[in-house]
């Protein structure tokens, strides 16, 4: 099993709106190395829900991963902001994967509180100039995370 950390904006789609819908496909990633980690994603894998462009940003959850290699269909779709009229459906462009609802964290992780927490090294979100979407997390790292939102 492999751990991820997946943003989103909370206005957009934040946890509780993975809570009431409980599966989505986790869609409109248009960055090919973010596009690339999550074709690795496999079924069973974590992700950790990061609220990006939130006061704080943070951890605010937990989701897993129930389908992988899903085709996002948001890129046939001229009416989405998603939309590459560069993609077909014989050789789609954005894979993606589907996840459920774990958990919310009853201990909102602050960036703050993960740069207090962590190295550089240790979470990809705090590298300067990291802006992706879709990041991999180190095994005792996620751990670590998951100690500090069950706290």
């Amino acid at each position: 099993m492999q751990y991820w950390l997946f943003k989103s904006e909370p206005e957009s789609f934040g946890i509780d709106h993975l809570k009431r819908a409980r599966t989505t496909v986790w869609d409109g990633v248009r960055n090919y190395q973010a596009r690339n980690y999550l074709r690795t994603a496999e079924v069973d894998d974590l992700a950790f829900f990061y609220h990006s462009k939130a006061q704080p940003p943070g951890i605010a959850g937990l989701c897993r991963v129930t389908a992988a290699n899903v085709v996002d269909p948001t890129q046939f779709d001229p009416d989405s902001k998603y939309f590459d009229p560069k993609s077909t459906r014989a050789e789609p462009r954005w894979q993606t994967v589907k996840v459920r609802f774990v958990e919310k964290f009853a201990t909102y992780i602050s960036i703050d509180t993960l740069r207090d927490t962590f190295a550089e090294d240790d979470l990809m979100i705090l590298q300067k100039g990291s802006r992706l979407s879709v990041t991999p997390v180190n095994r005792k790292v996620a751990e670590r995370i998951l100690k500090v939102a069950r706290a």
